[in-house]
């Protein structure tokens, strides 16, 4: 399992967690249907542990993290969870064995991934689909800061459990990523990664990612209340164009960015400039204020908003302050 060092031990979520106790709400028919059925939509992702040497022994169940079913056979997990070691790095592993909570263990062919977003699709082969009846599907609106969250997986290998808790910051950032995350309150442990993370209604609104283990002791194993998940704009982008078969392109402003004083207030400026900003008429130096009417606050909150909102092609008015004067100028994003 990799690490990485923030001020904590940052651990990528991948098997047990603390049992905690669901909202009050979840002793109601309807919050109890809705835990099932997101239950029933998890599978754990197998480790590999068939010993070459002996094909014809099977190998002992080992559960590494933690995936779930979107529809029609579709997996989706998280890419860190299925990545093999080989001599020229980690390498996607083409064929994966996932479980279900009814103890089915059926196989899975590679459909797309991204590194970029530490997302993949599998596909259950044919005769395996009719076993998995039961799905889940994306959110249509983000999750905010308070949202309940609950989520399900393989802690440790162990599972399935359950997890409550609510969405803290929407829009933060690690360095396992190059994309926002969202950061919530409940209790999970390397093995979780992949699994859905649900609203109060069944709807996945973020794929586990990542925790910062804050407890050094070896003894509580890579546990953490905070976690942390790509959110499902992203994730149903990727994997939508898994399923299209296209490659999954992002919007490019082509500037570089740096941070300057302006008065008393810290802005972004225009460190150096390339294409398409130079032909549309943006220079170096330039203070950025606002792209299509959303004030730019960070270099990582415009791209966070070139990623999300925003696709190649598309022309999008770029605002700017130059010496005392603020302009805007209209740039057709490029792609990349």
């Amino acid at each position: 399992m990799r690490l990485w060092r923030l001020q904590a031990a940052v651990c990528l979520v991948l098997a047990w967690m603390t049992l905690l106790p669901a909202p009050s709400s979840a002793g109601s028919s309807d919050q109890a249907a809705i835990l099932e059925q997101a239950k029933r939509a998890t599978v754990g992702v197998l480790e590999d542990t068939q010993d070459p040497r002996t094909p014809e022994k099977p190998g002992r169940i080992s559960v590494r993290g933690t995936g779930f079913h979107l529809r029609d056979g579709y997996i989706v997990t998280a890419r860190h969870a299925v990545e093999k070691n080989s001599p020229s790095g980690p390498t996607v592993a083409k064929i994966i064995h996932v479980l279900t909570s009814d103890l089915h263990e059926l196989v899975a062919q590679l459909v797309g991934d991204s590194a970029y977003l530490d997302v993949v699709v599998y596909r259950l082969n044919e005769k395996d689909r009719p076993t998995v009846t039961t799905s889940a599907s994306f959110a249509a609106s983000e999750a905010g800061s308070g949202t309940e969250v609950f989520t399900i997986g393989y802690p440790l290998g162990w599972g399935p459990t359950m997890a409550f808790g609510r969405i803290g910051n929407a829009n933060t950032f690690l360095q396992t990523v190059d994309t926002r995350l969202l950061q919530a309150d409940l209790s999970v442990c390397s093995g979780n990664s992949g699994g859905a993370l649900f609203n109060g209604a069944g709807e996945v609104v973020g794929v586990m990612h990542a925790i910062i283990q804050t407890e050094k002791d070896e003894l509580q194993g890579h546990c953490s209340r905070l976690a942390f998940a790509i959110p499902t704009t992203l994730a149903e982008r990727m994997v939508n164009a898994a399923l299209s078969g296209k490659p999954l392109a992002f919007s490019k402003l082509g500037i570089h960015m740096t941070t300057v004083k302006d008065g008393t207030k810290w802005r972004i400026a225009v460190k150096d400039v390339g294409e398409p900003a130079k032909s549309a008429g943006i220079q170096k130096h330039d203070l950025l204020l606002a792209i299509e009417d959303t004030d730019i606050l960070d270099a990582a909150q415009l791209k966070n908003y070139l990623i999300e909102r925003t696709t190649p092609g598309q022309r999008v008015a770029v605002k700017v302050r130059r010496i005392d004067a603020d302009l805007t100028f209209h740039v057709v994003l490029g792609g990349g």
